[in-house]
């Protein structure tokens, strides 16, 4: 028989309730608040959701009841863009910035995603599994309960796959949902500086099947920048994954204009992430092709930059804005959504 709880006594009940679909325009204010909620539970199921009264009345005997102590319950949070499987750290990075130094420079240097790239490299699949562990704990402590996580600090065909197999086995062995991406193309790895073609090679005639192969992943990403991977590097990478049968999704004019958000239009991309550098025809592309913008104002913040992504352009627009941590060692290092919601 299905146990049976009752959730009391909360100052606020968001419910969220209303079309299936993601919210755009002044949807995005409705929240379907109930003052002084409560709510039924039974096995797996909301049953009923109500004024503290109304629940009351059709609590059974053997129900247990949960005070929320006037507190808010709401559902999780949803964190649409994380990197939460690394080895290493990379709080020296902060320190150079305070000094000026930038995103690219500090990457010329051997920091940046390389260096996790390195530490990563090292560690053990049961090294990653217990780091993501304690990761875990802290998005859980933060109110998330799905993350969407990626690989890409790997660069090696089986270094992505240790850091997706690890992803597999966090999402079985802790209360966290995991939802995998595959970032092979996060970034050139430096044995391959001078052989930019080998690798994307690489990725799409082997990375990309191994993955499917294994069925580690449900996305494919690429980070679409300057000296990263051009527009038709990430065509050529995306168009592979989509034959293969993964959804698509795309880091997009995070440094500068770089064409990233057009890209995720043009090839109907699940989402086009940062948007940092988007000029209104971007927009209007994403629009046009109903993709979805995450806003990582989090990485904005770390990296010390002013160029926040326009938000209030894209609700305008009547894109359905998403927000996430863009949770990483380097230029994010936060799991929280309430401290995004902030500085949003």
């Amino acid at each position: 028989m299905a146990k049976t709880l009752a959730v009391i006594n909360s100052s606020q009940l968001v419910t969220l309730a209303g079309a299936s679909r993601p919210r755009t325009g002044g949807d995005l204010r409705q929240l379907s608040i109930i003052e002084d909620g409560a709510m039924l539970i039974c096995g797996n199921r909301i049953e009923a959701v109500g004024r503290r009264r109304e629940i009351e009345s059709l609590i059974p005997e053997d129900c247990e009841v949960i005070d929320a102590g006037h507190r808010v319950v709401m559902p999780g949070f949803v964190d649409a863009h994380t990197h939460p499987v690394f080895a290493g750290i990379r709080a020296n990075e902060f320190e150079q910035r305070t000094t000026g130094a930038t995103y690219r420079e500090i990457a010329a240097r051997g920091g940046g995603i390389r260096a996790t790239v390195r530490a990563t490299r090292n560690a053990s699949l049961s090294d990653l599994v217990k780091i993501g562990k304690r990761y875990a704990e802290w998005f859980l402590r933060s109110g998330t309960t799905t993350i969407e996580a990626k690989s890409g600090y790997g660069l090696t065909i089986e270094d992505e796959l240790k850091i997706l197999r690890a992803i597999k086995q966090l999402n079985d062995e802790t209360p966290l949902r995991y939802v995998p991406t595959f970032l092979g193309a996060h970034d050139i790895p430096s044995e391959y500086k001078s052989r930019r073609a080998t690798y994307v090679n690489l990725i799409v005639n082997e990375m990309l099947p191994r993955v499917a192969e294994e069925r580690l992943a449900e996305y494919c990403d690429v980070f679409c920048e300057q000296d990263v991977f051009t527009t038709d590097e990430a065509w050529q990478i995306l168009s592979a994954a989509r034959c293969l049968g993964f959804g698509l999704r795309v880091h997009a004019d995070q440094l500068t204009l770089s064409g990233g958000a057009k890209l995720a239009a043009e090839l109907n991309a699940a989402t086009a992430d940062h948007l940092e550098h988007t000029d209104p025809t971007g927009i209007a592309a994403l629009k046009v092709a109903g993709v979805q913008p995450v806003l990582l104002p989090g990485s904005v913040y770390a990296l010390g930059s002013k160029h926040y992504p326009a938000a209030r352009e894209m609700i305008d627009a009547g894109l359905a804005v998403v927000l996430a941590t863009d949770f990483n060692p380097g230029s994010s290092p936060t799991p929280s959504m309430p401290t995004i919601l902030s500085l949003a």
